[in-house]
Parts: C-alpha cells; structure tokens; sequence
C-alpha cells in the first residue's frame, strides 16, 4: 500500500538501503540525516545519490537533536509511519563518549516522540539492538529475557529508548516495534564494522586484528532480510492498533570470528594474516536471535547464508572502494 514513510538516519547503511526498497514499491519517504563525521561523508552521500533523483524521496540534512528541525518536518509532511533508525553506533566509541551517545540516542529518540504525540503521528517502528543482550549466558536470545545489565553506554541507550518509547505507547497510544537488529552487513555497510574493515584490510594485503581467540560469534544478518523485516513490522504498525512489541531481527546461526575471517578470505580470494589482540572492554561473547516471534508476528523470514551475503559484499566493495580510500 502507498504510504509516506518518514526515516530518521535515511542516508546510513541500512537507511537508504530501507529507503531504496520502499522507493521502487512507489511509496514516499522523507528522510533526516546530520551527515555527521562518524565516518567519511562521501559514503552518505553515494548511498543517496540516486535516491535524490526521485520526487517521491525527500531529504532534510539536519540533526534529530535540533527539536525545531524535526518539528519542521512534521508540520510540512503528513506521514504514516516513522522509521526511527538515526544514532550514534558502535560499542567501543561510546565507551570514549558517553555523553555524546546519551544526548543523541535518547534525547533525539526522545524529540522524535514528542513531535509524534503534537502531530498525532501514531506509528513507529525503531531500532534497538542485540546489544541490550549484554552476556546473557542463555542462549538463544529470546526478547522476554530480563536486559538490565547492559556493559557499554550504546547498549544502555537503546534499553532506555525501548522503555520510553512504551511510555508513549502507554500515555498516548502510539503503536510500537522495537527491533533489536543482529549485527547487519551487506552493501554499503558502514566502514568501522569488522565484515567492511576485514574485507579493506585483506585486499591491502594487511594484517587483521582478531580480539581474543576467535571464538566469538556474532547472528550476522543480511541486509536485504533486515530491510524486509523493518517493512513488514511497518504493515504491522499500521493494520493493527495498541500494538506494543520489541522483536529480534537476526538470522538465527551465530559464525565465530575465526569464521568470518576465514569466509571474507574464501570470497576475496587472500590468505588472512592475523594479529591476535586482547579482547575489547564492552565486547560480548556471543549473540545468537530467536526469531519464532518475529517469524509468527510479522512473517519474517530471513533468506540469505552467510557465505551468499558475505560474497555479494565483497562483489559490491570491489566496485565502490574508492569510497573507503
């Protein structure tokens, strides 16, 4: 069905990746992004090229910390629903930061939901993460588990924004899906993330920086089954009412790091040279998704292996590496 989406973060990794998917299905999307220098803005910028040449995409190039800013979007669009995917990432650097992640994860989040409730905006679908997971020891990861032991500043924020966002849902029926996403790679995935900088390193001829033994695992996710299951969790929001739910978006087949690397190496071809470090504050062991809620609430159904996904990565990267020089 037609519907105008607004995305906040439209020209990240999975936003504009989410944007070009609802573009080709003739839906309109606004979209808000600060184009802040977490990593080289040339990157945004490509992911958005194309996207700009669309009517029926629309982009505001302003910070979701700017109240009056996302204010302005709200009085100038009548939308549908709200695609809340806009945050500072990454574990490690909000061990270094913490204020920053604080001030723009729950404080933007929060100026998302107040510019709903003015606007009667009912809708919205956010992005949490399966960080909030910390080192829960029992696995899979099932989302009634108990999450109040967070061990980085990023997971702590996104366990708040789940919490406030209920109180919305509560005091002014908002409909609500929370979706902690399980380590998301593909094309264009951001250049601090391990798949991207493994790939960078092995066709530099470089050593790899392996933290720990290799026995960490990760749920790595494909994109395209990420960007179909945000959809669908948008239908959900939309159809029915006093909707309330936080879902797992993973693949559901943790790969150790020792995997990975060797995967990323079959696909580009190189023999990984590997410098063996100690584990990083804030890492978690293992992750690994339930996703039977996803699968009976939203139909979710992740598609793409590991080795197909790592492959179409590497395939892309060869093609846009001058974005990473």
């Amino acid at each position: 069905m037609y519907c105008t989406y607004f995305i906040t973060g439209g020209a990240g990794f999975i936003g504009s990746s989410l944007a070009e998917s609802l573009i080709k299905e003739e839906n309109k999307v606004i979209a808000i992004d600060n184009f802040c220098d977490f990593y080289s803005l040339k990157i945004k910028e490509n992911n958005i090229k194309e996207l700009e040449k669309n009517k029926n995409f629309i982009l505001y190039r302003a910070d979701i910390r700017d109240r009056q800013a996302v204010k302005k979007i709200f009085d100038e669009n009548k939308i549908d629903v709200v695609m809340h995917l806009a945050a500072m990432a990454g574990v490690r650097p909000s061990i270094e930061n913490p204020v920053l992640y604080q001030e723009v994860n729950c404080m933007g989040t929060q100026n998302i939901l107040e510019e709903m409730k003015e606007h009667n905006v009912k809708n919205i679908v956010m992005a949490s993460s399966s960080s909030v997971y910390g080192n829960c020891k029992e696995v899979p990861f099932r989302e009634d588990m108990i999450v109040d032991y967070a061990i980085s500043p990023y997971a702590a924020t996104k366990k708040a924004n789940e919490v406030m966002a209920h109180v919305y849902h509560k005091l002014f029926d908002m409909n609500v899906i929370m979706l902690r996403f399980f380590t998301v790679y593909g094309p264009k995935q951001r250049p601090d993330l391990a798949i991207n900088k493994f790939t960078r390193l092995m066709l530099a001829d470089e050593e790899i920086p392996m933290f720990g033994d290799g026995t960490t695992s990760r749920d790595y996710t494909y994109i395209d089954d990420i960007v179909d299951g945000i959809k669908k969790s948008c239908y959900h929001v939309m159809k029915n009412k006093n909707v309330y739910e936080i879902v797992n978006l993973g693949n559901s087949s943790p790969i150790s790091l020792k995997e990975m690397i060797n995967t990323i190496g079959q696909a580009v071809g190189i023999k990984p040279k590997i410098k063996q470090l100690p584990m990083q504050p804030g890492d978690v062991e293992k992750t690994y998704a339930d996703v039977l809620k996803a699968k009976k609430l939203i139909g979710y159904e992740p598609k793409t292996t590991f080795k197909e996904g790592i492959q179409n990565f590497v395939n892309w990267y060869k093609e846009n590496k001058e974005l990473y020089s």
